[in-house]
């Protein structure tokens, strides 16, 4: 008899645990691991500013997927041109680097590619320059951030003659240059003229 018992007692217990199973549903699946937040894309030559026109001295990566034979990087020249395989010569300048792309793009569907998709980056800007009272003065390579007092810092810093409030800037797309007040935050753009002057005793 205790056996029986016994028996049924186990039968009980396995029925019970296999409907509270059911009744709680399948076991839900494990979480799936947290995914590492993606890098940051970096600042070093990607645009310095929205709307950045390309000019002399800029180089871009240009990318025509599935056609690696047009992908690479190319510099504007002096007339503002880039040359590319199949479609020749191809003036750039005062481009953005979209309409860039957009232009690529429509000179390779003109009976080279069917369906070109074109991308392109900047890979370094055209260099800027610094004279006057300066320890170095010359041509130097830009670079994202680039503030006037960096570029001094770069060119050896200022002679003692040297003007620190002022100095006078000449941007690319401009005949004349300007005063400026000289701050830490006074930024330097691409193929920019720096000139500092000789202070006034």
């Amino acid at each position: 008899m205790k056996a029986l018992k016994f028996a049924i007692m186990g039968l009980l217990g396995v029925a019970f645990a296999t409907t509270a199973a059911c009744a709680s549903g399948p076991a839900p699946d494990p979480a799936p691991p947290a995914q590492a937040a993606a890098p940051a894309s970096a600042a070093g030559a990607s645009d310095v500013q929205e709307g950045y026109r390309l000019g002399a001295g800029d180089k871009v990566k240009i990318t025509v997927f599935n056609e690696p034979t047009l992908t690479g990087d190319v510099v504007v020249d002096g007339q503002g041109n880039i040359s590319m395989p199949l479609i020749g010569e191809v003036v750039v300048k005062n481009l953005t680097v979209r309409e860039l792309e957009r232009l690529i793009a429509a000179k390779l569907k003109d009976g080279w590619v069917r369906d070109p998709q074109v991308s392109a980056e900047m890979t370094s800007y055209r260099p800027y320059y610094i004279l006057g009272e300066i320890t170095k003065p010359g041509e130097y390579p830009f670079i994202s951030g680039l503030t006037v007092m960096k570029a001094v810092a770069s060119a050896g810093d200022f002679t003692y003659r040297a003007d620190k409030k002022k100095v006078f800037i000449k941007s690319i797309d401009s005949p004349n240059e300007r005063e400026v007040r000289l701050t830490p935050s006074t930024l330097v753009k691409p193929g920019d003229t720096i000139r500092i002057r000789e202070r006034f005793f």
